[in-house]
């Protein structure tokens, strides 16, 4: 008899336990959780200052960790490999490495950690491995669509670099004319804003590539609380204040990744911590503005 009713309050003190757990779990995530008033005060205020905003903020935004990453460097052999079918002439001048190919018209640029490939001949990048209809290509003149230029991108991207994904499509100003695709790293579901690849994509194909990557750790350093969205907002609404009593601006999508802005080695044992950013897009610019995190900064 004693054993049992020892037993009902064993059974009664777990359950207390775990209704006491569940709300300490359930206080903790509300923490940082923005509320639908903060929502409407910050909606308020962009409306006040000629910005309207046609994404919703993120709603929970709780402390992160810095990203390991390290310093950009690269296997020479293998971008070679992947940029050109035969040898090219190397020329190194001041810390530059530049290889010229003349049976392909292409040259490949490789410095301080920045690639840049170019390809002059009239059909582009020898690797597309796509042929396109003329309706595809020029619906609209002599411009390729964006449909036609992410085939060809994405063929390169799934051989080359799968864990990359496109980020952004936009047309080329300028010459040549031509669309313009930008894929960036992802990492447990989380951009890397400052891995990234992008194309130049033009009816010939592609011809250019620029990437820039260092290679991903993983989580490192400590927890750290990151601003919430409606107060990144406010200091987006200082940034663009005066732009914004000119003409009305549309914020059309806001997102947290990650970004390194600094790398100043090539070594490969150097590790950098990439930290949390805000990613404020406005309508009708093709970059968006970045707000650290950690600090409620902009960078230029």
């Amino acid at each position: 008899m004693e054993w049992e009713r020892a037993k009902s309050y064993i059974l009664i003190f777990f359950l207390l336990l775990n209704l006491g757990l569940a709300g300490l779990w359930l206080m903790e995530y509300n923490r940082y959780m923005m509320t639908a008033e903060q929502e409407r005060i910050i909606h308020a205020i962009l409306g006040r200052n000629n910005i309207s905003m046609y994404t919703r903020p993120m709603r929970r935004t709780p402390p992160m960790r810095p990203l390991n990453v390290s310093a950009f460097y690269y296997d020479v052999d293998s971008l070679l490999e992947m940029f050109f079918s035969e040898p090219c002439q190397l020329i190194n001048h001041e810390g530059e490495q530049r290889f010229d190919c003349e049976d392909t018209d292409s040259t490949l640029i490789i410095s301080n950690g920045f690639i840049a490939f170019e390809s002059r001949s009239e059909n582009g990048f020898r690797d597309t491995g796509l042929a396109f209809p003329r309706y595809l290509l020029f619906p609209q003149g002599n411009e390729i669509t964006r449909a036609a230029a992410t085939m060809l991108t994405d063929k390169f991207i799934d051989t080359y670099f799968p864990n990359f994904q496109q980020d952004s499509i936009f047309y080329a100003h300028g010459e040549p004319h031509g669309v313009r695709v930008i894929y960036r790293e992802l990492y447990r579901g989380r951009i890397i804003h400052s891995n990234f690849i992008e194309f130049l994509v033009t009816a010939h194909g592609i011809r250019q590539i620029e990437m820039q990557f260092g290679r991903v750790i993983g989580h490192g350093g400590t927890t750290q609380m990151i601003f919430a969205p409606d107060e990144v907002l406010l200091t987006f609404v200082q940034l663009v204040r005066l732009r914004a009593q000119n003409e009305p601006l549309v914020i059309t999508h806001m997102d947290l990744v990650y970004f390194q802005e600094y790398f100043r080695s090539d070594q490969p044992d150097v590790i950098y911590n990439a930290e949390p950013f805000y990613r404020i897009f406005i309508q009708g610019e093709d970059r968006p503005f970045l707000i650290n995190a950690y600090r409620n900064v902009s960078i230029d």
